[in-house]
């Protein structure tokens, strides 16, 4: 017998299926588009390695993402016509996949949206003028609302927010534009500060992969609608690779522009650069990226209400995803939520090696879906646990020099889930597969 979150699973047909320009391309480079994605590029990268160096490494991360983290569970969806829940219980195992990646997939959702409300709050103030940090009243007030609202319409009124989505992103892409316009002068006045260019790079692709590692996963979910194989790849490099280029380089640019046109600028932040630019401009662009920003939060309380009620569907989606609004809302206020790098490693560490074990199960199992496999899929757990532990080296007890040196930790934990998966599998440790039926 099979849980119903796969026995119940009804694969997407064919005919309900678009081009990659339709859906995939359009909706990944949305999530690019997400402020909360540049926000923090050029912190410790553009320092260390200048224009130049950290450019090539959005390239190289555009391309590790796209092969790497979304090509094989994008197939898998195409394939199958099935979702990443379904399709990875194959890699975790009938049972397994309840926790991996389905709700995991529902608390890293969580996770985000808590980024997205200390972000939104951040710029809603910063519109209004007002310094008041998390913690304070004001924040504590804005990031409730915000929360609840947003979180209210991802359960109520989310295909709403799907039809103005593409307005939302063309928002963020054309005021990404008009500061990079504002501050082009000085980008070949930029000097680094301080040259180590391999950490430079490394943090590109720790930050940029760690940021897309969910989205990569949900590939499955996005290859679901694509009609065949050359969906998914225009889809994906259209989306992705060129997306990472283009919503990554320019605020990064921007960033060294305001230095180059101010040798007294300090800031490495994006919003740092949207401050300085001052007068109604700055002040109406902090409260359009906090609009641009309600679809992110919308869909990551979709997601994640949806990963809770279809694997846990005793409680209300409401209930649990409002619960989970409440968790994300506290993050936010007190500020945790604040740590963007700390939340990509995280997410990285968390996805990356899921991406590398379904990437080897895809490949043993002749580039197809074997099925979902009996129990727990122990090769899957086990790749799982060893990338995880590699993933999270910054959050261990060891020296800077140490850290620094094992980046980018989200591209080991990937290949760690991928080798370890591979050999478990070859030793005999895959569960047998069983007939999908459905009920």
């Amino acid at each position: 017998m099979l849980p119903d979150y796969i026995s119940k699973a009804v694969p997407n047909a064919r005919s309900n299926r678009a081009p990659w320009y339709v859906n995939t391309a359009p909706s990944y480079a949305g999530i690019f588009l997400w402020v909360v994605f540049y926000q923090e590029i050029a912190t410790r990268t553009l320092s260390a390695g200048g224009v130049a160096v950290c450019l090539a490494a959005l390239a190289v991360a555009g391309v590790l993402c796209y092969f790497l983290y979304y090509y094989a569970p994008a197939m898998l969806g195409m394939k199958t016509g099935y979702p990443l829940y379904v399709v990875g219980s194959s890699t975790f195992g009938a049972t397994g996949g309840y926790l991996m990646p389905g709700l995991l997939m529902g608390l890293l959702q969580i996770g985000w949206f808590a980024v997205n409300a200390w972000v939104s709050t951040t710029f809603i103030l910063s519109g209004l003028g007002s310094k008041a940090a998390a913690g304070s009243l004001p924040f504590t007030i804005i990031a409730v609302v915000w929360g609840l609202a947003t979180a209210y319409i991802g359960v109520k009124g989310i295909q709403y927010v799907a039809k103005v989505s593409l307005y939302l992103n063309l928002i963020a892409l054309l005021m990404v534009l008009v500061v990079f316009l504002r501050t082009s002068g000085g980008v070949t006045l930029y000097k680094v500060v301080e040259p180590h260019p391999y950490l430079a790079f490394a943090l590109i692709l720790q930050n940029v992969i760690g940021f897309f590692a969910t989205a990569g996963a949900a590939g499955a979910d996005f290859g679901m609608n694509s009609r065949h194989e050359k969906d998914v790849r225009l889809g994906g490099v259209i989306g992705i690779t060129a997306a990472i280029l283009f919503a990554g380089g320019l605020p990064l640019m921007s960033v060294a522009g305001a230095h180059g046109l101010d040798p007294a600028f300090t800031g490495t932040t994006y919003g740092s650069v949207i401050a300085v630019i001052g007068g109604f401009l700055s002040t109406a662009m902090f409260f359009l990226f906090a609009i641009a920003s309600i679809a992110p939060a919308c869909f990551c309380a979709f997601i994640a209400g949806n990963s809770f009620s279809t694997m846990l569907p005793g409680i209300p989606r409401m209930a649990s995803t409002m619960v989970g609004a409440a968790i994300a809302i506290v993050l936010a206020a007190t500020g945790a939520a604040g740590d963007l790098v700390g939340v990509f490693t995280i997410v990285g560490a968390s996805f990356g090696p899921i991406c590398g074990a379904m990437t080897a199960d895809y490949l043993l199992s002749g580039k197809r879906w074997a099925g979902p496999r009996q129990g727990i899929n122990w090769a899957g757990y086990i790749a799982w646990a060893l990338g995880f532990v590699v993933g999270i080296v910054s959050f261990l007890p060891v020296s800077a020099e140490l850290k620094n040196c094992a980046q980018p930790a989200v591209v080991y934990s990937y290949l760690i889930g991928f080798v370890v998966y591979l050999l478990l599998a070859k030793a005999g440790l895959e569960p047998k597969t069983v007939s999908v039926v459905r009920a």
